[in-house]
């Protein structure tokens, strides 16, 4: 039995490693890729996440809101329902971050410009500086157009708690008890049941290409 079994050694050694190059090319080849991660309060940076859910495991979503846009118009969740979209956080008077946030933000737009099932949107940290007036004007600049990204506004403490109840995107600001934030350079990518499938750098060329992949795996998903 021993010598059978040390005759068919390296038949066994061979056949095995045969299995293994056939399956990792069969992967190859169907392009086999992960689905996209699930994003849960306890699976995010602490600093971004309020204290009250930093312990949440799962289903976590975006929260309903009401905001207004570039336009004066009224803008809630029903606005993204069945959508697919990618939300961020900016102030219009910043002269860091910001302008390449939306420098890439915009071609986002550009990308997914005749897609109506990608859409944007991008909250004012600074509410009381960027009004319906200030962010049209901010908003005609940079060349956002009004069907595929809104530019928000409204009452601080909503928005607060959507940067870190909601989206995890946002620091709190350690010298204000007003709903004080200092804003990251994140991108969220939204999925259709309101959670969060991805972060990104906003500034980052490489994290946007990524970004526009990953927008168009999510949307696949969609199909099967």
């Amino acid at each position: 039995m021993l010598k059978f079994f040390k005759k068919f050694k390296f038949f066994g050694i061979v056949l095995g490693i045969l299995s293994i190059i056939i399956i990792a090319s069969i992967y190859s080849i169907l392009d086999v890729e992960k689905p996209l991660p699930i994003y849960q309060p306890a699976s995010v940076n602490v600093e971004l996440v309020d204290s009250t859910i930093q312990h949440q495991k799962k289903y976590h979503k975006i929260a309903d809101f009401s905001l207004t846009n570039q336009n004066g118009k009224v803008i809630s969740q029903e606005n993204y329902k069945d959508k697919i979209y990618v939300a961020d956080f900016f102030f219009t008077t910043c002269q860091t971050i910001c302008p390449v946030m939306t420098k890439n933000m915009a071609e986002v737009q550009k990308q997914f410009i005749s897609d109506p099932e990608i859409l944007l949107l991008s909250h004012t940290v600074t509410p009381e500086i960027d009004t319906v007036e200030q962010l049209k004007r901010y908003a005609t600049d940079k060349g956002v157009l009004d069907d595929k990204w809104n530019l928000v506004t409204g009452s601080k403490k909503e928005i607060y708690d959507l940067a870190r109840k909601s989206y995890m995107a946002v620091k709190a600001d350690p010298l204000t008890t007003d709903y004080g934030m200092i804003h990251t350079e994140n991108f969220m990518l939204i999925d259709k049941e309101r959670q969060v499938r991805g972060f990104y750098d906003g500034t980052n060329p490489e994290d946007i290409k990524l970004l526009i992949k990953d927008i168009k795996k999510l949307k696949a998903t969609y199909k099967d």
